[in-house]
C-alpha cells in the first residue's frame, strides 16, 4: 500500500521536538516512509524515553528552540523541504509553575522556527502543531470548530492560542507570495499511546502508580476529554504535509484532528476501561486545591474529513487496548511494540478506507 502518495520518500524532513512523545512516533513513521529525517529538540526529560528506545539513525540536534541563532543554523545546514514543528512546553500544570518558560518556549520558540524557515529557500511546507486547548472554552457539549474564538485560561492554552495568532500573522505577512512555504496548523485532542512518560498525564501517571503498587491520585474524575491514539493525529499531520508539498494552497489553514464522538470520555470512564487490562489499578481523588483546568472539551473534525479525507481509525476501546499492550509488553518483556502497532494501524486504516492509503 502506498502511504501519503509516497510524498515523503527521499524528502528532507525536519521534526522539532523529536525526542518527545509525539515527536518520536512521528520521526519513526517518517523513517519508515523513507524520509531523510532530522530533529531539533532538548534531551528527553524522563529516565525512560521512547526516543532512546527506538534507536533511529537520523540527524539529531539537541537545540533549545528559544535559541534563535542555533535554530537558524540547523535549518540552514539541513535545508529541509518540510518542517513539522512539535517542540513546546506541553504541560498545563507546569505552565502555572513556570509561566515565563512556557510563553518563551511556545510563542518565541515557534517564532524562531518560522523565521528561520522564512530565510531558507528549500522549505516548501510547514505544519505547526498546537493543541485542542487553543479555544476559549465555554464548556459547550459540542465540538469546537476551527473558526471558533481562540482563548485560554491557563498559561499553556493561552500560549498556544497566541501561537495560532503568530502562525496566522506569518502566513499573511511573510508566506503569502506564490512560491512561499505553505503554513498550516494542527490541533489534536488528548493523545495517548505507548512510550509516554511525561509528568501530569493520566496514562504515564497510571503506569508509575501501578509499578509502585500505589493508588493513582486523580484531580478531576469527571473531566471530559477527546481521547485518541497518537497515530491518529500523526496521520492527520502527515496528510496535511502531503497536501502542502503538493502545493494545495487551501491547506494553509488551521485544522482539527480529534476522535469520533464516542472517544469523548471522562477521566473516570477511561480509568474503568483501563482496569480491564490492569485489574490491580486503584485510584482516588485528591482533596488538595487544584489549578483551573477545563471540565468539558470536544473537537469537531468535520473540516478535516470533508477537505482532506481524514478520519479516525481506532475507536476508544482499541485505543485503550493498544496503549495498555504497549506498556505491558515493555514492562514484562522489554519489548517495544511501536513498529508492530504502526503496522497494525496501517492494516486497520486500509479496512477503514482512509484517503492517505492507496493501492
Amino acid at each position: 500500500m502506498m502511504q501519503f502518495g509516497n510524498i515523503y520518500q527521499g524528502r528532507r524532513v525536519l521534526v522539532t521536538g523529536h525526542t518527545g512523545f509525539k515527536g518520536s512516533w512521528l520521526a519513526f513513521w517518517l523513517n519508515q516512509l523513507g524520509a531523510e529525517v532530522a530533529g531539533i529538540s532538548l534531551d528527553p526529560e524522563s529516565e525512560l524515553s521512547h526516543w532512546d528506545l527506538l534507536s533511529l539513525n537520523i540527524d539529531d540536534y539537541r537545540v533549545d528552540i528559544r535559541n534563535a541563532k542555533k535554530v537558524q543554523e540547523v535549518i540552514g545546514i539541513f535545508r529541509p523541504e518540510i518542517v513539522f514543528h512539535l517542540a513546546a512546553q506541553p504541560l498545563v500544570r507546569r505552565s502555572y509553575r513556570e509561566p515565563i518558560e512556557n510563553w518563551s518556549s511556545n510563542v518565541m520558540g515557534t517564532a524562531h522556527v518560522l523565521e528561520a524557515c522564512r530565510h531558507v529557500e528549500s522549505v516548501k511546507a510547514i505544519v505547526a502543531i498546537t493543541t485542542d486547548k487553543v479555544y476559549a472554552n465555554q464548556e459547550w457539549p459540542w465540538g469546537y470548530r476551527e473558526n471558533d474564538r481562540l482563548g485560554g485560561h491557563d498559561p499553556y492554552g493561552a500560549s498556544k492560542a497566541a501561537c495560532e495568532l503568530l502562525i496566522d500573522s506569518y502566513r499573511k505577512a511573510f508566506f503569502c507570495e506564490k512560491n512561499a512555504p505553505l503554513l498550516a496548523s494542527a490541533r489534536a485532542g488528548n493523545v495517548i499511546g505507548g512510550g509516554d512518560w511525561s509528568e501530569d498525564r493520566l496514562i504515564p501517571d497510571l503506569i508509575r502508580a501501578v509499578g509502585q503498587k500505589q493508588p493513582l491520585v486523580i484531580r478531576s474524575p469527571n473531566a471530559t476529554r477527546p481521547w485518541q491514539h497518537v497515530l491518529e493525529c500523526l496521520a492527520g499531520y502527515l496528510l496535511l504535509g502531503q497536501h502542502a508539498l503538493e502545493e494545495r494552497r487551501e491547506c494553509a489553514e488551521a485544522w482539527n484532528f480529534g476522535p469520533a464522538s464516542e472517544g469523548n470520555r471522562t477521566v473516570e470512564e477511561v480509568l474503568t476501561m483501563l482496569q480491564a487490562h490492569w485489574p490491580m489499578l486503584k485510584w482516588q481523588q485528591t482533596e488538595s486545591k487544584q489549578v483551573h483546568e477545563s471540565t468539558l472539551l470536544y473537537l469537531d473534525h468535520a473540516k478535516a474529513t470533508a477537505a482532506l479525507g481524514w478520519k479516525p481509525v481506532w475507536n476508544i476501546e482499541q485505543t485503550i487496548q493498544v496503549t495498555a499492550d504497549w506498556y505491558r509488553q515493555f514492562q514484562e518483556q522489554g519489548t517495544v511494540l511501536t513498529g508492530r502497532q504502526l503496522d497494525n494501524y496501517i492494516t486497520d486504516a486500509r479496512s477503514a478506507g482512509v484517503s492517505w492509503l492507496q493501492q
